[in-house]
């Protein structure tokens, strides 16, 4: 019977998304039941298009053929944080719009999470570092060496950041990011 029950567990295609104005980071990953595993990761290099412009319309088009080619059932993206300069949280709020856009063209389901759940998610602590995510990444996927495009173990990071909680998510709203950003960091936040 366990062979039946294993058998009836979809099959999910999750891409992950890290975004960035200079890199954004992607990674897709493959579930079903508890196992995972990496189909694909990498960035997109945006640093050589001057204008901010043509950033979002490259990432459009990157996105949107990472989404054709295969076809995911879920999107997750890490949120932007709060920083000190408005210009470049403006920026890559609109990069990750556009990469929302593009996920929403195909009717996907899009979650966001804080930098800080994906962090406590993959590893246990919610302030490790790109490196230490990464390291644990190698160590969740076994993979033989550490990864050393840290935008795309992001990614990925986010990717199995949703497949851990995926199950938990179902009847929040897509807010949650937000909400559960706020609430982690109340002193980054202006009333």
């Amino acid at each position: 019977m366990s062979k039946e029950v294993k058998n009836t567990v979809k099959e999910k295609i999750i891409l992950g998304i890290d975004p960035g104005t200079t890199v954004m980071g992607y990674g897709l990953i493959k579930t079903q039941g508890k196992k995972y595993e990496i189909i694909q990761y990498g960035v997109i290099h945006l640093k050589k298009y001057e204008s901010h412009e043509l950033k979002l319309k490259k990432i459009f088009e990157r996105i949107t053929g990472i989404i054709e080619e295969f076809l995911p059932d879920s999107v997750a993206l890490e949120a932007p944080f709060y920083g000190v300069n408005v210009q470049s949280m403006l920026k890559l709020g609109r990069a990750q719009g556009v990469a929302m856009a593009a996920a929403l063209a195909r009717e996907i389901p899009i979650t966001e999470y804080s930098p800080k759940k994906v962090k406590q998610s993959v590893t246990g602590n919610g302030n490790a570092s790109k490196e230490q995510v990464a390291a644990m990444l190698q160590t969740l996927f076994k993979l033989s060496e550490l990864p050393k495009m840290l935008d795309a173990t992001d990614a990925l990071a986010v990717a199995l950041c949703h497949h851990f909680h995926e199950g938990r998510l179902q009847t929040r709203g897509r807010n949650e990011g937000w909400k559960s950003f706020i609430e982690e960091n109340p002193n980054r936040v202006k009333k």
